[in-house]
């Protein structure tokens, strides 16, 4: 795998660049145009992309590991079985987003506009998702242990089999969201309740 360590590739001009089993290690893409971009294999550790266009590229088997997307634009981006490993997203344009059997663990997507996106499956254990809206979102099958939800907007999300703590069902804004028999007993007794059949007695 070739390497490239701190490399500046600032306002660089590279839609639909092809990149294969490359890494790259505290580089600046700050205001590049990777519009239509491929990657395979890639990994980018630490790396700025603050204000850059990746808008429609495709990404598979890569790793973004605490990357900086700040102001980024990923519309119409695909990421699959990709890493995002502690990202940090600041007011990134992510609608329409593509991603699937990928790992956000540690990341943050502090009030990401994630609105009808599909986010079955996915790791978002330990990931920052405060004040994010995530209403109509599929996060059927997530893991969000250790998520922090709080005034995240769920409303008319699918969260069937999907995994939470203690803490993202009392955080987490879940009114309207569409959850599995075994999650509202969970968040039943998360919220104090105590369930029990119509005979039980005391």
């Amino acid at each position: 795998m070739t390497t490239e360590t701190g490399e500046d590739y600032r306002d660089a001009v590279l839609p639909g660049v092809r990149w294969s089993d490359r890494r790259f290690v505290g580089c600046a893409f700050v205001e590049a145009d990777l519009r239509g971009m491929v990657t395979s294999g890639c990994t980018f550790e630490d790396c700025d992309f603050t204000r850059a266009d990746l808008g429609e590229s495709r990404h598979t088997s890569t790793a973004f590991r605490n990357c900086l997307f700040r102001r980024a634009t990923l519309t119409d981006s695909a990421f699959t079985a990709c890493s995002l490993l502690g990202s940090t997203f600041v007011e990134a344009r992510f609608r329409p987003w593509t991603i699937t059997d990928s790992d956000l663990t540690l990341a943050s997507l502090t009030e990401a506009d994630l609105r009808d996106t599909d986010l079955s499956g996915l790791r978002l254990r330990e990931t920052n998702l405060m004040g994010a809206d995530l209403r109509k979102t599929d996060l059927r099958g997530a893991d969000l242990r250790g998520a922090r939800l709080q005034d995240a907007r769920f409303d008319g999300a699918d969260l069937r089999g999907a995994r939470l703590d203690a803490t993202g069902l009392t955080h987490g804004k879940l009114a309207g969201a569409l959850v599995d028999l075994d999650t509202a007993i969970a968040f039943a007794a998360a919220h104090g309740l105590r369930v029990g059949s119509a005979d039980q007695t005391a």
